[in-house]
């Protein structure tokens, strides 16, 4: 019924009887076209309601489907009905998506962290502190050693996490327009919590839990830091 996108404005009605809400950021990482980096589509599925906004501002509990495309050297579909998430990658020869994995889980161990370490002197302290112990190695408090990843497109971002582990962080900053995160709630961070949750993980602002929140505006923005459960714990510790 209801069409969201972050290439819109307003929300498009397709059909007065659909059924569903879809909210859409249609080419995710469009950015990295020209150096051929992977990009993608992220989407989820609400509920529609009569009201065409409240259908989308509304706890991201309330999702029934969340994935995402990701077009690079294979084509692949991650997506979640709220039982785990399934991964289907693209035949080349029929054309037709394959299911690969019923019940992928994030792997629980990974030495992997993806921020863009350019803004260090932007962040908040609990975030300073929590990089500064990774960066710090097998000599500080985290006793081992870390590589950093930042490929700029969240799909990318995600699709290597739900590989292969690790964490990713997109907090608020000081800078003007960042104080409330850079990521968009209802085309972005919403999807990407809802399988990162269903693959085993963890999604939140920093201190709390994604999923439960709800963005104020179509295009309202909120911190995002998700992946391998332990180190999202981590994270939110050092708020504490």
């Amino acid at each position: 019924r209801w069409y969201a996108s972050e290439e819109r404005d307003d929300v498009l009605q397709i059909d007065n009887d659909g059924a569903l809400a879809l909210a859409i950021d249609p080419l995710d990482g469009s950015s990295n076209i020209d150096v051929n980096v992977s990009i993608g589509t992220i989407f989820s599925l609400y509920e529609a309601k009569d009201d065409p906004e409240a259908s989308f501002l509304r706890p991201a509990t309330e999702q029934i489907v969340a994935g995402y495309f990701i077009y690079g050297p294979q084509t692949a579909l991650m997506v979640t009905f709220g039982e785990g998430v399934r991964h289907y990658v693209l035949d080349p020869e029929d054309r037709e998506f394959k299911l690969v994995n019923a019940a992928l889980t994030i792997p629980a161990k990974s030495t992997e962290f993806a921020i863009n370490a350019s803004n260090y002197r932007h962040w908040s302290k609990p975030i300073r502190a929590y990089i500064d112990d990774c960066l710090a190695g097998d000599q500080g408090p985290r006793a081992k050693n870390f590589n950093m990843r930042w490929v700029a497109s969240l799909v990318a971002e995600t699709h290597r996490i739900l590989s292969r582990g690790g964490i990713f962080l997109y907090p608020a900053d000081a800078r003007p327009g960042y104080e409330h995160g850079r990521l968009r709630m209802v085309y972005e961070c919403a999807p990407i919590a809802m399988l990162v949750e269903q693959a085993g993980g963890k999604a939140t602002t920093g201190p709390d839990r994604l999923l439960p929140q709800a963005a104020e505006t179509l295009h309202g923005r909120i911190p995002l830091i998700f992946g391998t459960s332990d180190k999202v714990d981590r994270v939110a510790a050092y708020y504490d």
